[in-house]
């Protein structure tokens, strides 16, 4: 597939199939719809669910929660795993929603790929860029999706120009788009000089694809009219003139992306990326860990925890630790190593996700994403091995930019609440300070809409009517350092000190005054915004 010979031993075919990818976009810009279809595709569902469609045909497999199908957005990410012809993709749908952004930071820990969905309308967003930033720093590959093409979008060249000139990376077609909004009918696939043409009657059909020998086939004019056919023409001969061809090894460092244009909703372009996905895509990669890496070829099996959702099951109180295979070939029943207590932990029922339905997973390989159900041993950032103490490094948690204080509406269930917030917690739902002054519990989230999915989670899971109300505090800080000046200074500030659920100390203010009078009065001592979710 690739010129370049990697210097690294050929995986094993059944880890050399994985694809394990993440889809990143700004809110609405069709993610969860191309998820649909994704499954459609792998002959997951037989029907792709749509986010905007009416009545049952809009419980979309991804959104799982009750709050997901009222508002028709994602709240949570959520894994998904199917076979696409011989590949085994291995698909995260993250949320969109600039509020939700730790849980996309951390599932972006987790895959070695992401797929950017654009709007062509809009462009790129903010919230595309902000998460483009992200891989960025981990240097994924990423290939570009630009979607809604059947609406009214913008100039090609212009879609092209502007995700050069924001993101800095290099873009080259691997599709052409015919026509635009209305007259839209398709795309000349630029890979494999095929015409792809879009059925605008049935949105669960896989469009037809007709072979052509480039681009002067007189085929071309039977099924094309006649002026989108001379502005394809010269569109083409232009792009390949003024941008890069496609070059694979740029594409996996992260320096180019190719882009397809299409339809989600109307199951248009889809197919093509996927085939992109299976042939430019990465194969699982090493994870970065203390105190050496983690190789994907190694014969046995370590994994770390990038996520936690409770209570997928109202049914049950479960919690499932959602897991990424860094290496080996698991199988059910195997005794792993909790590196952080060090007790041995037997798997015995790990699952196989297709978002909220699971099956059991008789056996793993690097890069597949496993859930193991558990009552709390495991949480955010837990690496589990065959006995080795290798950690896995790199996952985030941010300092909460809202705070406010939570009580129950029944005084006599503060219990509960206490119970249900430590869940959240662990989660990495948000993020709850105990103060050391007084009762009650300080919540801090990264935006306004996660105070809304707590207090509808701790009603519906709890049956715990909460109400948040304003507090003194507006920022949050980790605070570490030597013991006896960390006990001095405890004791100094005492109305700003809390604990968060690990018992860490955390510094909470008001003004950024007093944080940089804290640096400047305690040398010693380090306050952080983020703190790596690890012992």
């Amino acid at each position: 597939m690739l010129d370049t010979v990697p210097n690294r031993p050929d995986l094993p075919a059944e880890i050399a199939r994985r694809r394990t990818f993440a889809i990143i976009s700004h809110p609405d810009a069709g993610k969860t719809t191309l998820t649909e279809k994704f499954l459609l595709y792998g002959g997951a569902i037989q029907m792709a669910g749509q986010v905007r469609a009416k009545g049952e045909a809009r419980r979309t497999r991804s959104d799982f929660m009750q709050m997901e199908k009222d508002r028709g957005i994602s709240v949570s990410a959520s894994a998904m795993s199917f076979d696409y012809a011989n590949y085994r993709f291995n698909l995260v749908d993250t949320p969109g929603h600039s509020d939700f952004s730790e849980d996309t930071y951390r599932t972006l820990t987790a895959v070695d790929a992401a797929v950017m969905v654009i709007d062509g309308a809009k462009g790129v967003e903010s919230q595309t860029q902000k998460l483009f930033e992200v891989c960025r720093l981990r240097d994924l590959p990423i290939l570009t999706f630009c979607n809604k093409m059947d609406r009214e979008s913008r100039d090609t060249f212009e879609i092209i120009d502007e995700i050069q000139q924001n993101l800095a990376i290099d873009v080259t077609p691997a599709s052409w788009p015919i026509g635009v909004g209305r007259d839209f009918i398709g795309c000349y696939d630029m890979l494999r000089d095929r015409l792809e043409l879009m059925d605008r009657a049935d949105r669960n059909k896989i469009a037809e694809s007709i072979e052509i020998n480039g681009l002067d086939d007189p085929q071309l004019a039977k099924h094309v009219p006649e002026h989108l056919l001379e502005k394809l023409l010269e569109e083409v001969e232009m792009a390949r003139e003024l941008l890069p061809t496609l070059d694979p090894q740029s594409v996996l460092e992260g320096h180019m992306t190719p882009i397809w244009f299409g339809s989600a909703i109307n199951s248009f372009g889809v197919k093509e990326l996927m085939d992109g996905i299976s042939t430019y895509g990465p194969e699982p990669q090493s994870q970065n860990a203390q105190p050496r890496e983690i190789a994907p070829d190694e014969t046995k099996v370590a994994g770390f925890v990038f996520k936690v959702q409770a209570n997928m099951d109202p049914k049950h109180r479960d919690r499932v630790a959602f897991v990424r295979l860094a290496s080996g070939h698991f199988k059910r029943g195997m005794k792993l190593t909790h590196v952080r207590t060090k007790k041995p932990m037997a798997i015995s029922n790990p699952v196989l996700f297709l978002a909220s339905d699971r099956e059991l997973a008789e056996e793993a390989w690097a890069g597949d994403i496993i859930g193991i159900p558990n009552h709390g041993q495991l949480r955010i950032g837990d690496t589990l091995t065959e006995g080795e103490a290798l950690r896995v490094s790199g996952i985030p948690s941010f300092a909460p930019e809202l705070l406010q204080g939570v009580r129950a509406g029944d005084p006599m269930k503060a219990k509960h609440l206490e119970k249900a917030l430590m869940q959240f917690a662990e989660e990495g739902a948000a993020k709850v300070f105990k103060p050391s002054i007084g009762s009650g519990f300080i919540v801090g989230v990264v935006g306004q809409l996660q105070f809304e999915v707590l207090a509808s989670r701790i009603e519906m899971e709890y049956g715990l009517p909460v109400r948040f109300e304003a507090s003194q505090f507006t920022s949050a800080r980790w605070v570490s350092g030597d013991k006896l000046a960390l006990d001095k200074f405890i004791n100094t500030n005492k109305q700003h000190i809390a604990y968060d659920n690990d018992g860490d100390v955390v510094y909470l203010t008001r003004l950024q005054w007093d944080i940089d009078r804290v640096e400047r009065d305690y040398p010693d001592l380090k306050l952080t915004a983020t703190k790596e979710m690890m012992v």
